[in-house]
């Protein structure tokens, strides 16, 4: 093997026995004024088409993606028609995943805040965008794509314009993120909404996100309170439940919040003041992530079916809609608002 063929094999990521003619002729070359890059040519070079048919098969849709080109277009971002047209001008472009990245996202944001909303019906607002976020966001789409093994087949082109706040940086987890939305949106169109939201929740929305460390109180005391106002219980109270070495360097204390004769939260510290905040914020998390269970689960975009068209008129799906979570308070989880309530009332404690 000569030094052309050795150095492209070491820059190329995918097999080059579909490709016509291999070494390039531009790589044979002996004159001064060819310059000829490897990285850019294995670059604008098209995925195999085993590759591309084994990553169909490979993620479970070889039935719905039939051809290597539905493939290809799912795995080639708009940025590389600017590298594609530097240098091949005259060629007609390459079909993109613009279009369907934007379709993909928009159906992967539908099913995430159904499934959120209906899972945990009294879900803060801001903690449900969060949630939403961490579910079918651009860092978990990037990383779901690379556990596909979709990373050989991206194309795409880092951008060399300097960003601004209007059109940032391209970085190489965006172009990934693509992929996934993508195939979202070709799984509607070649199938239907039951198909995408059956893809959508095997390889997004199944995955375990902490939701309880988003909930953040900066007073959950005075939340807490504002929130049994709310549901027209009594105000709460605090009780000392146990302690121990109270007169040493390391005592414990664990304090219950109750509203009546139910307990709300439990919670435990080195003081008073630590084991009532615990406490206090124990009794909105048991509020806030109060779970639907699975057999009363219910979904809107149920109401389709398994294999309706949502464009066509079809016989009508039995569907409960789930119950409707209270309100929250104005600063319950925001922590930045600064909204005051009409009078400050003070937590009681009992010992």
């Amino acid at each position: 093997m000569g030094h052309v063929s050795r150095r492209l094999y070491s820059s190329l990521a995918v097999s080059t026995a579909h490709l016509k003619h291999f070494p390039p002729r531009e790589a044979t070359l002996r004159t001064k004024k060819a310059t000829f890059d490897p990285e850019t040519w294995a670059a604008l070079q098209p995925p195999p088409p085993s590759a591309l048919m084994a990553f169909s098969h490979r993620i479970g849709l070889g039935a719905v993606l039939t051809t290597p080109a539905a493939v290809q277009r799912a795995c080639t971002h708009k940025s590389f028609l600017d590298l594609h047209a530097r240098y091949y001008p005259l060629s007609p472009p390459p079909p993109n995943n613009a279009n369907l990245a934007v379709l993909g996202n928009a159906l992967m944001g539908l099913f995430a805040s159904e499934h959120l909303h209906a899972t945990y019906p009294h879900l803060p607002t801001r903690v449900l965008k969060a949630a939403v976020s961490a579910h079918v966001g651009p860092l978990t789409c990037a990383s779901v794509a690379q556990e596909m093994g979709a990373v050989p087949l991206l194309r795409w082109h880092r951008q060399v314009r300097p960003a601004s706040p209007t059109s940032p940086a391209l970085l190489r987890s965006d172009a990934l993120a693509s992929i996934p939305r993508a195939l979202t949106a070709l799984v509607y169109q070649e199938r239907c909404l039951a198909s995408a939201r059956k893809f959508v929740h095997s390889f997004l929305l199944g995955r375990r996100v902490d939701i309880r460390a988003m909930l953040k109180f900066r007073d959950p005391k005075r939340a807490l309170m504002e929130t049994v106002a709310k549901f027209q219980r009594e105000p709460p109270k605090s009780r000392l439940l146990k302690e121990t070495g109270r007169f040493s360097n390391s005592p414990i204390f664990v304090v219950g919040i109750y509203t009546g004769a139910d307990k709300l939260g439990e919670g435990f510290g080195s003081s008073l003041k630590m084991a009532e905040y615990r406490a206090a914020e124990d009794a909105l998390h048991r509020l806030y992530l109060t779970r639907t269970p699975t057999h009363l689960l219910t979904l809107p975009s149920s109401t389709f079916g398994e294999n309706a068209d949502i464009y066509k008129p079809t016989d009508a799906v039995p569907y409960s809609p789930g119950e409707l979570g209270e309100s929250e308070t104005l600063y319950a989880s925001s922590g930045r608002s600064g909204i005051l309530a009409p009078r400050r009332r003070v937590l009681e404690v009992e010992s």
